[in-house]
């Protein structure tokens, strides 16, 4: 079987996870489109570089992402960094020709975004950013029903990722909280929920929206008892016109206190309605307004369909269908399509352009939020 060599370019929370996913991923497709190799590990120091590199037995810990970016034996490169760094190490891997997956959001900033939009028209690699949200079987599902149909005109929608992080104002200024690294809760969470409503609802029209942060300072990692100024928000609520027509409400925070990791939506059309709980990944619920009243109540209600696993070959049906599928499914699945596109020799999807699509969306929403008008959205 053909080898690709794979290197990644951080490897903090989501390397691990990135990793996790090509360790296990025999298992759950077969047979994969050829063979991967864990090859490289680059991280800002050596020491890091090397557990990391070690964890998952590849030969190489670098310090300089270029080792990985412009090294003719690597086929495949992974961006796992804070947002800040992605901008440089897109460009060189772009410019390489590597096949690259990419950890949403695409960059830091918008014009950071264009300079990488400029890029692609030169590109002929496979290019896939990380929004396993679309890849659960019941997200997948959802989308099919709406091409089919089964809603007839969209007429509203509400989608929400809700998250407590920083409910705690003791929580330290870590980099996803800081302005200088790209963070705050838009690019953290409502990256996510923009692409999903996007993947199943269309190209939005306008938005306006508000932001809030729920303590002005936080302690400082290394230093807890210094004090930094919180730049970045912790909560952003909008509303939506959609090109459809449609209207909708997102909310992302990191403030909900009680929560844990939830994105849910719920879509309401002429025929029918969806509805989803990430918390419960394993169902989809649907409502058909064409379903009988009478007698009783007849059969109109909310049904929840098994979604499960139920993934389309080469997928392999492990562990169960039956079983109840979880947040590391999605991943896979993600990473998957990435590789199979990959041997395709297809542009990947969702691609980067798409990724330039969602900076957009932030950036409107930033820009909504301090003027307090609506923005209209430019595709």
């Amino acid at each position: 079987m053909e080898t690709k060599k794979v290197g990644f370019i951080g490897f903090g929370f989501i390397g691990k996870v990135h990793a996790f996913g090509y360790n296990n991923l025999p298992m759950y497709y077969q047979p994969l489109p050829f063979r991967p190799v864990l090859s490289h590990v680059c991280t800002s120091r050596l020491e890091t570089a090397r557990a990391g590199a070690k964890m998952i037995g590849a030969p190489h810990a670098v310090t300089d992402y270029r080792e990985i970016t412009e090294n003719p034996d690597i086929g495949i490169v992974h961006i796992c960094t804070p947002n800040h760094l992605h901008k440089d190490a897109l460009l060189s891997a772009l410019a390489s020709g590597k096949h690259i997956y990419c950890d949403k959001p695409l960059t830091a900033t918008l014009a950071e975004a264009k300079e990488v939009a400029a890029a692609l028209p030169a590109y002929r690699g496979t290019a896939q950013m990380t929004l396993q949200n679309r890849f659960f079987p019941a997200t997948q599902r959802a989308r099919q029903l709406i091409e089919e149909g089964f809603l007839g005109k969209v007429l509203e929608y509400r989608c929400c990722y809700l998250h407590a992080g920083s409910v705690e104002p003791r929580a330290p200024l870590k980099w996803k909280l800081s302005a200088e690294a790209g963070g705050g809760v838009i690019p953290d969470l409502a990256s996510h929920v923009l692409d999903l409503i996007h993947f199943l609802v269309g190209d939005y029209a306008q938005l306006t929206a508000a932001t809030s942060i729920a303590y002005p300072e936080r302690p400082a990692p290394d230093q807890p008892e210094r004090m930094l100024p919180v730049e970045v928000e912790d909560c952003v609520m909008l509303l939506t016109r959609m090109a459809n027509g449609a209207l909708g409400h997102i909310e992302a925070t990191k403030i909900a206190t009680g929560s844990e990791d939830e994105v849910r939506f719920e879509i309401h059309g002429s025929k029918g309605a969806l509805r989803y709980n990430g918390m419960d990944p394993h169902h989809l619920e649907i409502w058909d307004q064409s379903a009988a009243t009478s007698p009783c109540g007849g059969t109109r209600g909310w049904t929840r369909v098994d979604c499960g696993q139920r993934y389309p070959a080469p997928a392999t049906g492990f562990p169960t269908p039956k079983a109840a599928i979880g947040w590391m499914r999605g991943h896979m699945a993600c990473l998957a399509n990435f590789l199979f596109d990959v041997a395709a020799g297809k542009p990947g999807n969702p691609g980067l352009a798409q990724g330039v699509y969602i900076q957009n969306l932030m950036d409107c929403c930033r820009r909504a939020a301090e003027n307090g008008n609506w923005v209209e959205v430019e595709r």
